[in-house]
């Protein structure tokens, strides 16, 4: 942790009895660590920052336990779900306590001049509970888990690419804490956007209605747009469209739901009909959501992938 996240002294009430498991991944700008560790007190002071500073904003999702971090006047207590920001060039204290249990955390590090926000507004949010089951934040967490659980899957320039993405997406859940989402330039404001409808789209995959007209009136802002939005990328009907098959090629792969129809499973991710969803799903795996479901069972999955 000293030599990857920031130079600090550890401390724990039970030494022998400590575990903990750490990665990095290197996403080029910034990094993203994740921890798994037995409860500790982590404490910065100044002439620890004197000796060493990575001169970084790191922002933390809590996945497991509880933590208190104390900051620049400020303190706040989080929980597994909730984010926190601190910053390693001032003295911070770091406190989990023994009763909750073991600690799982992803940390973005961040280097202080890549966030379009000024550093006394970012202050304001240092030692901050953010919780991360609404707004902008919900949807960094959700990235964020995501990027922990696949990110040593993607490629060097996939993983440049989901750089931009989470610097984006850092920037606007800390605008929208601030009330200063005015302030972000326009290319963050746009991504951030398209996080949303990503996030709209997932949630919504069920609804039957759920189409380009659908996301562009929720948002505010015209198909056209809409389209110019994720242009050079998959559009938001392809999204849909392949959402909805991956949701449902997994029911028909899980043995707890073998007793379900076909059509139910096709009809509680919003196909409009049987016949609709059977050639969707063959023109996309090859085979059919029986013959799919028929090879699931007997424990080889026909098909090739999306």
């Amino acid at each position: 942790m000293s030599s990857e996240v920031m130079p600090a002294t550890l401390s724990c009430k039970r030494p022998a009895d400590f575990q903990g498991e750490a990665a990095v991944l290197d996403l080029g700008e910034i990094r993203a660590s994740r921890f798994s560790l037995s409860p500790l007190r982590s404490r910065r002071t100044a002439p620890m920052i004197r000796r060493g500073d990575p001169e970084e904003y790191q922002l933390a999702l809590l996945r497991k336990g509880a933590t208190s971090l104390s900051q620049y006047r400020s303190e706040c207590t989080i929980g597994a779900g909730d984010l926190m920001l601190w910053d390693t060039s001032r003295p911070s204290d770091n406190h989990m306590p023994a009763s909750c249990g073991q600690v799982q955390a992803t940390i973005l590090m961040l280097p202080r001049k890549i966030l379009p926000l000024r550093t006394e507004r970012l202050d304001q949010v240092l030692a901050r509970r953010i919780p991360g089951d609404r707004g902008m934040a919900a949807i960094l967490a959700s990235f964020m888990t995501s990027l922990e659980d696949h990110g040593a899957e993607c490629a060097p320039e996939e993983l440049r690419r989901l750089s931009t993405v989470a610097v984006d997406l850092v920037a606007a859940c800390l605008a929208q804490q601030l009330d200063a989402q005015d302030q972000l330039p326009a290319e963050v404001r746009t991504q951030a956007l398209v996080q949303r409808i990503h996030a709209f789209i997932e949630h919504n995959l069920g609804d039957p209605e759920l189409n380009p007209r659908a996301v562009a009136a929720h948002h505010h802002i015209s198909v056209r747009t809409l389209h110019q939005l994720f242009h050079g990328q998959e559009s938001a009907n392809a999204r849909i469209r392949r959402r909805r098959l991956e949701q449902c090629r997994a029911d028909l792969a899980d043995p707890a739901l073998r007793g379900r129809p076909v059509g139910a499973i096709a009809a509680r991710w919003g196909f409009s009909g049987p016949v609709v969803f059977s050639r969707s799903f063959r023109e996309a795996y090859g085979v059919s959501p029986s013959e799919f479901r028929a090879g699931s069972v007997n424990g080889c999955r026909p098909g090739r992938s999306a």
